[in-house]
């Protein structure tokens, strides 16, 4: 008894020093991410895009370098998508996100319009420090969700004139990319469920699934009455264990 006793402390013991170790991985997992100056150094041929009749060009940012012009057209973009499907909690959340912004953790790819020889009337309001017109951003950061590292998507947000062109798609591509580099197991990103558009282009068109940590699985009924959904999408077996978890919505 005495030796089997022994053996089951030796178990438990093993098992928590496995946790700590695990812990301390997936911490250095995350600081190592997070360090990165550049993101997009590891996918130069992402740095150009042509789509649609669009060109663009990507530059990676920090939310504790921004200048105040990039301060000033995210705030202006994201109030412009984003009061409607907000509805009356606008107030309360455009002040969570004006902290979220410049935060030192917040990582952005800003994207830039490559002008033609036909644009050159154009209104040059959103040039910033001399290049072209900048016509959207995303804004991520590295954390831990139910102990698994994932790149969390806080906003993606392009003008309305160029959303429909494929940049949406091709922006995601790029962050799923820069999640499996930075050894992530998934992206995770929340949705407002007024924006029908959004909702519907990340379950239906990316394939992502509501996760087991969103709000209408964690607390059925009364998960229903929240104005969000929590999505993912999974790149190994024990994050699709944790995040997607039993009974996900297959047809997504």
């Amino acid at each position: 008894m005495e030796a089997e006793k022994a053996n089951g402390n030796r178990e438990k013991k093993m098992s928590r020093k496995e946790m700590l170790e695990k812990k301390k991985l997936v911490e250095e997992i995350i600081k190592a991410a997070s360090s990165e100056k550049d993101h997009l150094s590891c996918f130069p041929t992402f740095r150009q895009c042509h789509r649609n009749g669009l060109s663009v060009y990507l530059e990676s940012g920090r939310g504790n370098k921004l200048s105040s012009q990039l301060k000033q057209y995210i705030q202006c973009l994201f109030k412009e998508n984003m009061k409607g499907p907000y509805g009356s909690e606008w107030p309360s959340e455009e002040k969570v996100k004006r902290r979220e912004m410049i935060a030192p953790e917040a990582r952005y790819i800003f994207v830039y319009e490559i002008p033609t020889a036909d644009d050159k009337d154009r209104d040059t309001a959103n040039r910033i420090d001399d290049k072209g017109p900048i016509i959207g951003f995303v804004h991520y950061r590295f954390l831990i969700e139910e102990e698994i590292p994932v790149l969390y998507v806080y906003e993606l947000q392009l003008e309305q004139r160029v959303q429909g062109k494929g940049l949406g798609d091709y922006l995601m591509q790029l962050i799923e990319l820069i999640g499996h580099k930075s050894k992530m197991g998934a992206v995770v990103l929340t949705v407002q469920k007024a924006n029908i558009l959004a909702m519907k282009f990340y379950t239906s068109k990316l394939r992502y699934k509501v996760s087991a940590i969103s709000p209408s699985r964690v607390y059925p009924g009364l998960g229903l009455q929240t104005n969000y959904e929590i999505l993912c999408k999974t790149f190994g077996y024990e994050a699709k264990a944790m995040l997607e978890g039993s009974g996900t919505n297959e047809e997504n």
